[in-house]
């Protein structure tokens, strides 16, 4: 058997540094000296003139300070001051076994982002706008979904500006803090991740499907199942699997709408108490929580700005029409009962014992939202410690998941009704201090501060110092109220 000749016709350069070919090569088993452990061919196609760079990290290869200004001297291209790079691709994702590239899903990052939104939060939102009313609650919502929208694409921006800064194929939420804000920016990144990431693992032992008896059991064993896909699971099984959940949530959720939706008065939905709305904000911006797997998104999407723009976008839009249409269902369905001011009350056990069909529903539905977000979440809090305690990167650390799963869980199972307390407390005090204030600062020190890198990566949030003060200045005003309230 012979091989088939190549009858193509390559595209050749007819002058000096017009077509360029550039390879990447490591790790090599030994380091030489300066720890260098990749290398880096530049090849012109014309005079076949070649170069080799070494560089420490994989990722490095178009980022190193040293090679930036030997570019610029040499009018290569233009200096960082006067042009914003766009890049097609900020690194390949290789696979270690084949040494193939595996480019990261584009859906599979979409339905990432929706299935980690859609999760602990949804179960909590009709709770706590009953006394604002559907219409004021939606309104809420949106504003809430545009706010946390802008503070991902925040995340998106610094996270490709730091892998670019320090030439490494992935960064958490701890390098990048640490580069911009330093280490006060790292221990309150800290502190409020701990806070918001814990609130929101808890949520498996809610489960009202697990019999109270079996609940131990049953937690322990969800919570087994999918950290375990987590940990040994590849890039496209762990896309696949939620994909399909996703997919689950959907006609769980088109089920539950149109059997729920009978008992639907149109005149409740018309109730609108604006006064009431601040105080349902900390978990209605919870509900909207994802911004913890965007270091993920730009890792899976090779640092492709535009890609990781659109599966924020995207992934965020489809929970929105959900939470938009779950609250009118549930809040237009229990109009007759009267909350009272000093309790919190869940309004789907009311909704299961008026319609026998609803339970099962709901069941299935709470189950499968809950799932994807906690995949979402043990995703980014893993690699969140690995950031932190300085792991291994690039391989999955079982140290890392360990903390990630064993005590969020032992706390849920010695106090379940721990669920509404943490997430009121990682709403207010986590989730707007982590993905709302620190976006906007870290973003500022890496736009304005002159220590920020000389290669600027493209900004995905107009409005400049205008829109980050108005989004500090919103969590700001939201945290502080909630304070004050919480004194009176």
């Amino acid at each position: 058997m012979t091989k088939r000749r190549f009858t193509g016709k390559g595209v050749r350069a007819t002058q000096p540094l017009e077509l360029i070919h550039s390879d990447v090569c490591g790790p090599m088993s030994v380091r030489v000296r300066g720890d260098y452990e990749y290398y880096v061919t530049f090849i012109d196609d014309y005079s076949r003139y070649g170069y080799v760079y070494l560089i420490q990290h994989r990722g490095g290869e178009c980022l190193d300070q040293e090679f930036e200004d030997y570019m610029v001297e040499n009018g290569i291209r233009q200096s960082a001051d006067q042009q914003e790079y766009k890049f097609e691709r900020l690194f390949s994702n290789l696979n270690k076994a084949t040494l193939k590239r595996e480019p990261g899903s584009l859906s599979s990052s979409i339905f990432l982002v929706a299935g980690t939104t859609v999760g602990a939060g949804i179960l909590a939102i009709p709770a706590v706008t009953q006394e604002a009313g559907f219409l004021a609650s939606a309104v809420a919502c949106i504003i809430c979904w545009i706010f946390m929208v802008v503070t991902g694409l925040l995340v998106a921006e610094v996270n490709v500006s730091t892998m670019c800064k320090l030439g490494s194929g992935g960064v958490s939420l701890v390098s990048m803090a640490m580069r911009t804000l330093g280490t006060v920016g790292v221990q309150i990144t800290c502190q409020s991740t701990f806070n918001s990431f814990k609130g929101l693992l808890i949520a498996p032992s809610r489960f009202d499907v697990w019999h109270y008896d079996y609940r131990w059991e049953s937690a322990t064993l969800f919570s087994l199942v999918l950290g375990g896909l987590c940990y040994f699971g590849s890039q496209r099984i762990i896309g696949a699997v939620n994909g399909a959940l996703v997919l689950g949530i959907i006609i769980s959720f088109t089920a539950l709408v149109v059997v729920a939706s009978g008992d639907v008065q149109l005149n409740a939905l018309l109730k609108a108490n604006f006064e009431a709305v601040p105080m349902s904000i900390p978990i209605i911006a919870l509900s909207f929580v994802y911004q913890n797997v965007v270091p993920v998104l730009c890792t899976t999407l090779e640092g492709n700005l535009s890609k990781v723009r659109t599966a924020i976008v995207l992934g965020t839009s489809i929970p929105l029409g959900l939470f938009l249409v779950w609250n009118a269902v549930i809040l237009g369905s229990i109009t007759g009962h009267e909350m009272s001011s000093d309790q919190i009350i869940d309004p789907l056990q009311q909704l299961r014992s008026s319609n026998g069909l609803v339970g099962p529903i709901i069941e299935l539905f709470s189950f499968l939202a809950i799932a994807t977000s906690y995949i979402g979440f043990v995703l980014g809090l893993s690699d969140f410690l690995v950031d932190l305690l300085k792991l291994p990167a690039g391989e999955n650390s079982p140290q890392s998941y360990l903390l990630t799963l064993i005590p969020p869980l032992l706390l849920s199972l010695i106090d379940p009704e721990i669920f509404f307390k943490a997430l009121d407390f990682a709403g207010t005090y986590g989730v707007l201090v982590l993905f709302g204030i620190l976006p906007a600062a870290m973003s500022w020190s890496d736009r304005y501060s002159n220590s920020s890198p000389s290669v600027k990566s493209q900004k995905l949030v107009p409005g400049g110092r205008i829109t980050l003060s108005l989004v500090m200045g919103g969590s700001g005003y939201i945290i502080l109220s909630q304070i004050i309230n919480n004194f009176h």
